[in-house]
């Protein structure tokens, strides 16, 4: 089983530090994480609010990291290609494999947020014609030296990028999302995709998921020469009660900003918020060591995916107590997955992924 870090920023102006000391925190963050043995690190794309907001451009962010790391790889989860002109899209994430030494994971995904659409002036209800166009386009762009195009949305002709990116064809291509639709078109185009535990139980993917299956049985493939990334809310402490006291009330502030200014969003109710499911489930992970193993075998047992995508930056967690936990979870945590091979990929060889970033 591979592990990976997330960071969508929930901040919080009483809790975090200005702006340019938290970038600088993310930023060590990243290179801890190099040094502890994750393999990739994502941002996120969120424009207008706390959610997610503090980071709009995560190729800024990715080559930022790239600058201060050399071997693990950087991801963006996702670049929201209904927002953008894709020939920017496809330019902006070259630089970042280029200044990274091919080190580019490419995710991308149509945004759920109105103010998004609103802003940039984008009908949401064109959000997946958008997409998909806009994915065609950066394929284009990245696979040959010079193309033309001609849609419902973008016109051009004989066009070259400068640089095109290091990895050819081209980088790893991921999906966010979980509709069968979503993850149904992953699956055609060969590529992996992403999904997140918290939101949704696991049987809320299943459809999505046989999808994604499907899609890439149309193109010879299998789970495991692709992958699914599954993101969590991980807390670790050699306590189980300090660990509780932390874990909890950032999950509760967390889960409450995700709905500030977001249409659409149940408000948010912390006195029905079902830790004890939520953990037997495997939805969300903290505790002493022990417990967050065992919490990660529910996780195993209740969702398919390969990739455990950790996030310990959440809910306005202090800088060091972050750091901390994840030096005790790559201790304590992660070798005990050393010989684990999830379900969606027990094929008995190294995957895809393991192969690319040298970890067989």
């Amino acid at each position: 089983m591979r592990f990976h870090m997330h960071l969508l920023p929930t901040y919080f102006p009483d809790r975090d530090p200005p702006f340019d000391v938290f970038y600088q925190q993310i930023l060590d963050q990243v290179a801890l994480a190099e040094e502890l043995g994750w393999e990739c690190f994502w941002f996120t794309e969120h424009h207008f609010l706390l959610y997610g907001g503090p980071e709009p451009n995560p190729a800024i962010f990715l080559a930022a990291a790239a600058a201060r790391t050399s071997r693990i790889h950087l991801g963006s989860a996702i670049s929201i290609l209904p927002l953008h002109h894709p020939v920017q899209i496809a330019e902006n994430y070259a630089m970042v494999d280029v200044v990274s030494g091919g080190r580019l994971e490419f995710g991308i995904g149509l945004g759920n947020t109105a103010v998004d659409f609103r802003v940039y002036g984008v009908p949401r209800e064109e959000s997946r014609q958008r997409f998909e166009e806009a994915a065609d386009v950066v394929m284009k762009a990245w696979t040959n030296e010079r193309f033309s195009h001609e849609g419902s949305f973008w016109r051009f002709e004989d066009v070259p990028i400068y640089p095109r990116p290091v990895q050819q064809p081209t980088p790893p291509i991921w999906v966010a999302g979980h509709s069968p639709d979503s993850l149904g078109w992953a699956g055609r185009h060969g590529f992996s995709i992403m999904t997140v535990a918290h939101p949704f139980p696991p049987e809320h993917y299943e459809p999505g998921l046989a999808a994604w299956r499907d899609g890439l049985a149309q193109n010879g493939l299998r789970p495991g020469q692709r992958h699914c990334k599954l993101h969590l809310r991980v807390w670790v402490d050699e306590s189980a009660d300090r660990a509780r006291e932390i874990a909890e009330p950032a999950l509760l502030r967390y889960d409450h900003i995700s709905t500030v200014g977001r249409e659409a969003r149940a408000p948010f109710n912390p006195d029905s918020y079902p830790f004890a499911d939520m953990l037997a489930c495997g939805r969300n992970v903290y505790g002493n060591p022990d417990q967050c193993i065992e919490a990660i075998h529910a996780t195993l047992r209740n969702y398919q995916f390969d990739i455990f995508s950790t996030t310990f930056n959440f809910g306005g967690l202090p800088h060091e107590e972050i750091k901390r936990s994840m030096r005790l979870f790559a201790r304590e945590v992660m070798p005990a997955f050393k010989d684990v091979v999830p379900p969606l990929v027990a094929d008995g060889g190294p995957t895809e992924l393991a192969r690319r970033t040298g970890h067989e």
